[in-house]
């Protein structure tokens, strides 16, 4: 409830400090940036010490592969629907998109994307590098050969089982004390970004924002809730009222990893292990992205339109498959959001040129994606413990 009033409260004072968007950026955003900070700061002992005691309170190594290998599986099928659902809601919506001129629009520098440099995100080459950057997908490889190695070890491995189950215990209570900043954090992250765009920025681009937003909600409704219903046996009502919390977070932080924690609250909520869903969670806040999907989807079509480009078949399941690729998992370079969509237009031939004109609402949309990719997240763990659980099994 905090963390609603406070998203509130920063509507109604960014909408009145339009004029004074600067004050909003130098005295207010700040006090955003530094709680925003402090759960980065958590997160990677988090998520590296949750995976480790998830492991070893599991300690056969069968089932935690069989918990990840069914993750993957659940992260891949939603996601391929989500973009395909983007691409089919954004055709359809097509003769109401406008036409947006190029002239004097420059693309930003991107890097190049290959299959290569994603398969070598995967592994660090430190294990320094990827606390330092926040590279989780390299933290919870780190996170895995801990303990799956001091489940092998056994007897030896006894202090170092009993290390990191105490600091897991340590950091929790940090990640307490940390939460309880979250109203002021929310309303000091959201009341400049509210600000500075106002309803100009809204109404310019009203439409892809429009169509980008209706996915979402047809993508909860069509698969996270029969999802959740059917095979997680849990009342859809009751999934989205305790995720709302993190939720809430996620809209306003704009940042999944930096949700993670309040995901992995809501999720303990719904009768979730912490073990499993810490697990699960933090594979997903890393590579499940069904609002990046959808929105690549979107945009793609979106774009193709501005200029007047008729897509083929062909460039319909190249958008798909590349969107698909692209959005499990980004490398941690800067500029990674906009590679991936340039990487996408790329493979269509839609021009450079708008992944300008996208960037100009990305932060607005990106708070609805962000609220997906939790939401996905969070389903896939009610899930999975349902289906490796005795009655599930049963």
């Amino acid at each position: 409830m905090q963390i609603m009033i406070a998203l509130l409260l920063s509507v109604v004072v960014g909408y009145f400090m339009q004029d004074y968007a600067t004050i909003a950026d130098e005295y207010i955003k700040p006090f955003g940036t530094i709680f925003l900070n402090l759960l980065k700061f958590i997160v990677a002992p988090l998520v590296m010490l949750s995976i480790i005691a998830g492991i070893l309170s599991m300690e056969d190594i069968k089932k935690v592969g069989s918990i990840g290998i069914k993750s993957l599986i659940y992260f891949t099928l939603t996601t391929i629907f989500a973009v395909s659902l983007g691409l089919l809601v954004s055709t359809w919506m097509r003769p109401i998109f406008p036409i947006i001129s190029l002239n004097g629009t420059e693309a930003p520098e991107v890097p190049e994307i290959t299959m290569m440099d994603q398969l070598l995100a995967v592994f660090p080459r430190n294990i320094i590098e990827p606390y330092s950057m926040t590279l989780m997908i390299q933290i919870i490889v780190i996170a895995l050969f801990f303990g799956f190695a001091i489940v092998h070890v056994g007897e030896k491995g006894k202090p170092a089982r009993e290390l990191f189950l105490s600091l897991n215990e340590v950091v929790t209570k940090i990640l307490g004390y940390i939460m309880s900043m979250a109203p002021v954090g929310v309303f000091c992250m959201l009341t400049p970004v509210v600000a500075t765009n106002g309803p100009k920025v809204l109404g310019s681009y009203t439409v892809l924002i429009g169509v980008a937003y209706l996915c979402f909600l047809i993508h909860a409704l069509m698969v996270y809730v029969p999802c959740v219903w059917i095979l997680g046996k849990k009342n859809p009502i009751e999934f989205f009222s305790k995720m709302a919390p993190a939720m809430l977070f996620a809209f306003s932080s704009d940042s999944s990893l930096a949700t993670l924690p309040y995901t992995i609250q809501s999720t303990e909520k719904l009768g979730v292990k912490k073990e499993l869903g810490s697990l699960i969670l933090s594979l997903g806040a890393t590579i499940n992205m069904d609002g990046v999907a959808i929105y690549l989807g979107v945009t793609s079509v979106f774009m193709a339109n501005c200029c007047g480009i008729d897509l083929t078949m062909a460039q319909y399941v190249a958008i798909a498959t590349s969107a698909t690729i692209a959005s499990i998992g980004t490398p941690g370079i800067p500029g990674g959001s906009l590679a991936l969509m340039a990487m996408v237009f790329a493979s269509a031939g839609i021009p450079i040129e708008c992944v300008a004109i996208a960037a100009g609402v990305d932060r607005i949309v990106d708070m609805g994606r962000t609220t997906m990719s939790i939401t996905g997240d969070a389903s896939c763990a009610v899930v999975i413990q349902n289906l490796t659980s005795p009655k599930g099994e049963a």
